[in-house]
């Protein structure tokens, strides 16, 4: 069993202990993953670009962040886990996908957008 798989079985029964399964709907979640990633973005929206890259060098500002970022990760997890969708796996088709639209030679060191695959 993978970390990521873990995490998803510690995420269920948690939830399954308080009986909020009814709550954890995809619709939910994915309105929750959307709220916890809005409170990541305040954590840098003032910041320099130089400031956010240090960000994790202020103990406070630190805390804030990994926090944040549990929060993203937490709701990600559930909401996958709710799906059936396998994090890692997903993860890899994308990149893979990324790999056949973005060919090194074409787009290195540029943000132009590729065509969609045929």
């Amino acid at each position: 069993m993978t970390e990521l798989e873990e995490l998803a079985g510690r995420l269920r029964r948690f939830a399954e202990a308080r009986e909020w399964q009814r709550f954890h709907t995809p619709k939910n979640l994915a309105m929750a993953l959307a709220g916890e990633a809005g409170e990541l973005v305040a954590e840098f929206q003032w910041l320099t670009p130089e400031e956010s890259a240090a960000v994790m060098g202020d103990p406070e500002a630190a805390a804030r962040v990994r926090s944040e970022i549990a929060d993203v990760m937490i709701y990600l997890s559930r909401l996958a886990d709710t799906l059936g969708i396998d994090l890692v796996e997903a993860a890899h088709a994308k990149l893979d996908e990324g790999d056949r639209r973005y060919d090194v030679e074409t787009y290195r060191g540029t943000i132009k957008k590729a065509p969609p695959l045929p």
